[in-house]
């Protein structure tokens, strides 16, 4: 009976340590707080679909922008242009500069490669995605940007600058005046 009774023990902890090693796992691969967790799909500047959990592995500077923006945008893409410049070269291949379009009526794959070409961007490491209304929204949420559409083609916006580690987690925000060095030097000290 004693018998039985520690194998009866052991059994149990044994069982309640695996169920509990097993959710430690999946947390390590996405934390809650990570970018990844949104399951909206996207498409690029070729036009093919992805989803952001795509770009695991790879740490991110998002800006959100539209192409037909005169104002803000090409400050915006300006500065995100210094940055690249400035983070070390061996970083930059683990670096994915991401142009997110809050205007997908007009910005269509064909406009968004237009626009990367016109001024330099095409291929590593910029990717500009586009979605439904719904998918830019929430994404605009978690960044905090917040966008008005004021004409047909025209958008009021924040202008925010957001970095992301390899595992979607957001380490720096910087909103208005960008300081390309201190992005920079952020992207280059992560993991």
């Amino acid at each position: 009976m004693k018998n039985l009774i520690v194998a009866l023990f052991s059994a149990i902890f044994l069982f309640s340590c695996s169920e509990k090693q097993e959710p430690q796992t999946a947390k390590k691969e996405t934390s809650a707080g990570s970018i990844f967790m949104l399951d909206s799909k996207w498409q690029n500047q070729d036009g093919k679909e992805l989803q952001l959990k795509d770009l695991k592995g790879k740490n991110l500077v998002v800006v959100m922008i539209f192409t037909s923006c005169t104002t803000a945008c090409p400050i915006l893409v300006a500065d995100m242009q210094k940055i690249e410049s400035k983070i070390d070269k061996n970083k930059l291949k683990e670096t994915t500069m991401v142009l997110v379009s809050i205007d997908p009526e007009n910005d269509t794959p064909e406009v968004l490669k237009a626009y990367a070409k016109q001024r330099n961007m095409d291929g590593e490491p910029w990717l500009f995605l586009r979605s439904d209304k719904e998918s830019v929204r929430e994404l605009a949420n978690v960044l905090a940007v917040k966008y008005k559409k004021i004409s047909p083609i025209v958008f009021s916006h924040s202008n925010i600058i957001s970095v992301f580690n390899k595992n979607g987690e957001m380490v720096s925000q910087v909103e208005g005046t960008v300081k390309s060095e201190e992005i920079a030097q952020t992207v280059n000290g992560l993991n």
